[in-house]
């Protein structure tokens, strides 16, 4: 779409914007999270739709949406269990029918008041416009390297450009959501997805909230398991350093064997050299099973998406065609 039709739409406040909101658990914000969303866009714009997909949320999440007026024009996706936030955008993005898609978290860590300036720069001809948090000084020193470390192996590891402190806050054109939605994969890194897809982009950064009430769902086990999904999805090169390292083993093994002959033939042989066998074998050991094991998480990849199973399954479904 052209720039100027662009600006067009969002002087007449025509542009029709579907906001995503992932949630589990959220009872105790949504009915705030949600009135100051319906107030915030109901200035930018006449047409908005806010999509809430409920990723098997245990406590009062589901009954609370339904509740909204029909003025809010919230639509509500309820999975029949807890698949992943993953999986709840990529539903949000299948079923939204916006102009425009805006990714944001229920928990208030994504400022609604940011949505105005994704917008402008929509206008301005950017088909994707994505938070970048200014710190992370809310988080634990654990959590920030960990971070740190992940953004690292992913640039050195793969040929997609995720840009660093980029989250799932973010606007996303017709086309891009189009695009997005042409993927069939299971098992789905979304920040890589954004990347990988290309198109127009500009960061904008932005504080990031503290949480309104409650923790956060995602402990450090989640997060290595998603940067495994990440890493996994768009590199093969763990394959390729263990195929490497093994080769640089079997050379070393072969030198070392051609001394142990030599020395042999030479002057004979000992019995010392019992507790030097006893560490090679359990080093070569933990090589072998550590190699398996990489390959083995890939080999479950594609055990998952052979299957063919659905992403995920819808239990109750309010306000869509």
């Amino acid at each position: 779409m052209p720039e100027a039709k662009r600006i067009q739409l969002i002087e007449n406040k025509e542009v029709f914007i579907s906001c995503i909101v992932p949630v589990y658990n959220e009872e105790a914000l949504i009915v705030q999270f949600v009135d100051q969303l319906y107030d915030c866009l109901h200035k930018l714009t006449k047409n908005f739709e806010i999509i809430v997909v409920d990723d098997g949320s245990r406590d009062r999440t589901v009954e609370m949406v339904l509740k909204f007026p029909a003025i809010y024009q919230v639509k509500l996706i309820g999975f029949s269990r807890n698949f992943g936030k993953e999986t709840a955008l990529m539903a949000g993005l299948e079923h939204c029918k916006g102009t425009v898609a805006i990714l944001l978290d229920a928990d208030f860590q994504h400022p609604i008041q940011m949505i105005p300036a994704f917008l402008t720069q929509w206008g301005e001809g950017f088909d994707m416009v994505y938070g970048v948090r200014i710190n992370r000084n809310n988080e634990s020193r654990a959590k920030r390297n960990f971070a740190r470390l992940f953004y690292w192996l992913m640039k050195k590891m793969t040929s997609v450009n995720i840009p660093n402190n980029a989250g799932d806050f973010r606007l996303l054109d017709r086309k891009v959501i189009a695009s997005l939605n042409l993927f069939k994969e299971r098992s789905r890194f979304m920040k890589g997805l954004y990347a990988w897809v290309g198109f127009k982009k500009v960061a904008v950064p932005y504080q990031v909230q503290e949480r309104a009430v409650g923790k956060s769902a995602w402990g450090l086990r989640k997060l290595t398991e998603l940067a495994i999904t990440g890493i996994t999805s768009f590199s093969d090169v763990p394959l390729r350093v263990w195929g490497f390292i093994g080769s640089i083993i079997s050379l070393v093994s072969l030198i070392y064997a051609i001394y142990i002959v030599t020395i042999t033939l030479r002057y004979g042989t000992d019995l010392p050299g019992f507790p030097t066998l006893i560490v090679a074998i359990m080093f070569f050991g933990g090589i072998q099973l550590l190699s398996i094991g990489i390959l083995g998480e890939y080999i479950a990849r594609i055990f998952n998406e052979v299957k063919q199973r659905p992403n995920y399954i819808i239990a109750i479904k309010s306000g869509l065609d």
